[in-house]
């Protein structure tokens, strides 16, 4: 059975062979496809490099945002390596004791023995505070007075310093001003000058801060550090390399999008020139193929490989192959990009995706039986409609509204229950889609906290995974509707290369003979002439007959007799099996299609007008036709009056939607045929289509158009032929009676009983 209409969902019943008739006629356009193809997989890979440059911006820019931890605490260094260096003679030089207070002190029996040992030995750091008091006195070291008191804060912080797991910063900020001074000086960082100020101004506001105190603690506190050392330690970007990366990106991107473009002008310019071609090759070809072909095909199947068939080629090889490509392209060097970048976060990445792919398969298995059920019951419904509106008014005579309805109401909920369910289950992709994309971002952004949190990576590949999961997820449904959409046009492909392959006509070229239309005599003679369109299916088994010029020849007979099986041979549709029929002494077997056709005037029961004006019909692939002979034609037929009735004349346009009658295109193509003038005419029911009074109108018009001509008329209306020269009665492809109208009824015979059936009262 032909297959018609969109075959969105058919596949290709020979893959292989499919492809192979498919490139065989794109071996011109092979170059150019290639092209596209390698621009459209470049386009990906600029497009996959772009996340991990992102990665190295990100980190630049948030490097740029915090503090330089490195400096942070090689300046913390520097300004302790200055406390270090200090020995304790520098340090007891800060000391002032009061002798007087030193012995009575080493007399007192309260004071302990360890205190007294260490005030022995000079070791005040580990001589207890309250001792301290006791000996210590203000002291004048550089011009700075330092308190007793500062002595003590002095030792005492010193001696806490030797700890372990002591804020060391906050301790020396905690130290007296006045001793701050003394121990400290003027020095140089990197080459710029730190003064004993800024030093002290420094431990003031970052002495209780260190490398694990908190980012916000240390921003608070930034501003108040001093210029000369704020400098160093001040979050700062490298704008050079900040641009430099920018640059890289907007060239891979402007790169990218320019091969995008390439590729999808060259698909696209391919598309079309291909469809073109495919659509010229298959008009050739209706030109060429045996009538036969047209008698197994359907013509709505023809026209559907002409229409649907081509621009599903064309289409899905502007917008399927290429994005296929790309994607495939896109989806594996995501893959591998990721794994570069870091595996963890690959392999969260991948996994996390799959799961929902999964989950995305399974809807889509289940929802496809409900997409065909769908177009099935869909037909249905249309098919019912399309019959009870085209017959409503036998609907309505026979009061077949209810029973109509009911139908209409069966299907219509058919088509409902199939719509809901395949409607709600591909609702379900979009967001199935969507929460595959917000998933992956979940699992990458905590798996990559936690590898942040242990420095194994930095903030920017969190960035680059971010956009290397749309990268995975978006081109396997791209993939997915690609593979989908190149089986569409593989079908497509199949039935288009089928056609362009089918059986031609034989070739003609050697044939030399020639008749001059208007040369010809105009005498047919059939000898023992065999055929029929299949080998078991005889039609025509030995018909033998001599036409004289200008006769008028009816050929009438039950419906399969072969009266237009006769026709056709004559007009060379179908070659004859065995005999011969010579026109002017001329074999058929010599004489060409396109000769022949130039010899026959041809009006036919199926009534063709196609979309332009009147004049444009009438004169029918004929050059030089007045207006004048138009008008004569039409008036011979009688259809002149309706021509002057329409807007324009002969410049009225016709179309599909004019409300002209069957029996009025009818009596157009009579006018076309009268302007074609060629020596022999060919009626098959010509008349059937018009009415009574028309029909005698075209009688006359014909008894005038045969005169010169050998006429041959296929007839069932009787009374139309009785004028004939000779009529020829056929029964089972055999020519049974031939005679007059008026012998063949005093004969008795076969057409007696056909013209006595059609007048019977």
């Amino acid at each position: 059975m032909p297959r018609h209409g969109n075959n969105a969902t058919q596949k290709p019943d020979d893959l292989k062979k499919s492809i192979k008739g498919l490139f065989k006629y794109l071996k011109k356009f092979t170059p150019y496809i290639l092209i596209a193809l390698i621009l459209a997989s470049c386009s990906s890979i600029f497009t996959i490099i772009g996340p991990n440059k992102l990665k190295e911006l990100t980190n630049e820019i948030s490097t740029g945002l915090i503090i330089d931890t490195d400096e942070f605490q090689s300046i913390n260094t520097s300004i302790f390596s200055e406390l270090s260096e200090k020995d304790v003679n520098d340090i007891t030089k800060l000391i002032n004791v009061n002798e007087q207070s030193l012995y009575s002190v080493l007399n007192d029996d309260s004071i302990s023995f360890s205190d007294k040992e260490n005030l022995k030995n000079m070791n005040f750091l580990a001589v207890s505070p309250d001792v301290l008091s006791i000996i210590l006195e203000d002291n004048m070291v550089n011009d700075v007075v330092i308190t007793k008191d500062d002595q003590i804060s002095l030792l005492t912080i010193l001696s806490k310093l030797s700890l372990e797991d002591v804020n060391k910063a906050k301790l020396v900020s905690e130290l007296p001003v006045s001793v701050k001074k003394v121990l400290f000086t003027d020095s140089y960082y990197k080459d710029k000058k730190i003064t004993v100020d800024d030093k002290i101004a420094y431990l003031d506001a970052m002495g209780s801060i260190d490398t694990n105190s908190s980012k916000g603690e240390m921003y608070g506190k930034l501003d108040l550090v001093p210029d000369s050392i704020k400098s160093f330690i001040k979050p700062r970007m490298n704008f050079d390399n900040i641009k430099s990366i920018c640059l890289f990106l907007l060239i891979i991107y402007l790169i990218s999008a320019l091969f995008n473009f390439i590729q999808g002008f060259i698909m696209a310019t391919v598309s079309n020139n291909f469809a073109k071609e495919l659509r010229s090759k298959i008009s050739n070809k209706l030109n060429k193929l045996p009538l036969s072909y047209f008698d197994k095909n359907s013509y709505g199947d023809i026209l559907s490989r002409i229409t649907n068939d081509v621009d599903t080629i064309g289409t899905s090889m502007s917008q399927s192959l290429s994005y296929l490509v790309g994607a495939i392209t896109l989806f594996i060097g995501s893959i591998v990009m990721m794994f570069v970048t870091n595996y963890i976060m690959a392999i969260t990445a991948i996994v996390s995706s799959l799961f929902g792919f999964i989950f995305m398969g399974i809807i889509f298995s289940k929802s496809q039986k409900y997409f065909l059920a769908r177009q099935v019951e869909l037909g249905k419904l249309n098919g019912h409609i399309e019959e009870v509106y085209s017959a409503h008014n036998v609907v309505k005579a026979y009061n077949g509204e209810e029973d109509a309805l009911n139908k209409f109401n069966v299907l219509n909920e058919s088509v409902y229950n199939c719509n809901r369910k395949s409607q709600f289950l591909s609702g379900l992709m979009m967001p199935v889609m969507n929460f595959i994309g917000n998933f992956g971002y979940v699992c990458v952004c905590v798996v990559g906290a936690l590898l942040v949190a242990n420095k194994s990576i930095d903030f920017g590949v969190i960035v680059a995974f971010v956009i290397y999961v749309r990268l995975f997820t978006s081109p396997l449904s791209q993939i997915a509707q690609g593979i989908t959409n190149l089986q569409t046009t593989l079908a497509a492909s199949e039935r288009v290369v089928k056609f362009i392959e089918e059986p031609e006509l034989e070739n003609e070229d050697k044939l030399t003979s020639y008749l001059d239309p208007k040369n010809v005599k105009g005498s047919i003679e059939f000898n023992h002439v065999k055929f029929g369109y299949d080998e078991d299916k005889v039609i025509i088994k030995d018909f033998n007959c001599k036409v004289k010029p200008g006769q008028k020849v009816a050929i009438v007979g039950p419906t399969g007799a072969g009266k237009t099986t006769m026709v056709n041979l004559l007009m060379k549709f179908y070659n004859i099996t065995s005999g011969d029929i010579v026109i002017d002494g001329k074999s058929i077997h010599d004489l060409t299609r396109e000769n022949i056709h130039d010899l026959f005037i041809m009006v036919l029961q199926d009534t063709w007008v196609f979309n332009g004006t009147i004049r444009d019909n009438v004169r029918y692939n004929k050059e030089n036709v007045s207006d004048d002979e138009i008008w004569k034609n039409l008036k011979t037929v009688g259809v002149d009056y309706f021509v002057k009735s329409l807007p324009n004349g002969l410049d009225y346009e016709l179309n599909d939607s004019d409300s002209i009658s069957g029996g009025q295109k009818q009596l157009l193509t009579i006018a076309r045929a009268m302007t074609k003038d060629s020596p022999f005419l060919i009626l098959d029911e010509a008349t059937s289509s018009v009415d009574t009074r028309t029909e005698e109108l075209v009688q006359k018009a014909m008894d005038k158009l045969t005169k010169g001509r050998t006429s041959f008329i296929i007839a069932h209306r009787l009374s139309t032929i009785k004028n004939a020269d000779i009529i020829f009665v056929m029964k089972d492809g055999d020519i049974i009676e031939q005679g007059t109208h008026e012998e063949l009824l005093k004969k008795n015979g076969f057409y007696k009983e056909l013209y006595s059936a059609q007048f019977k009262n």
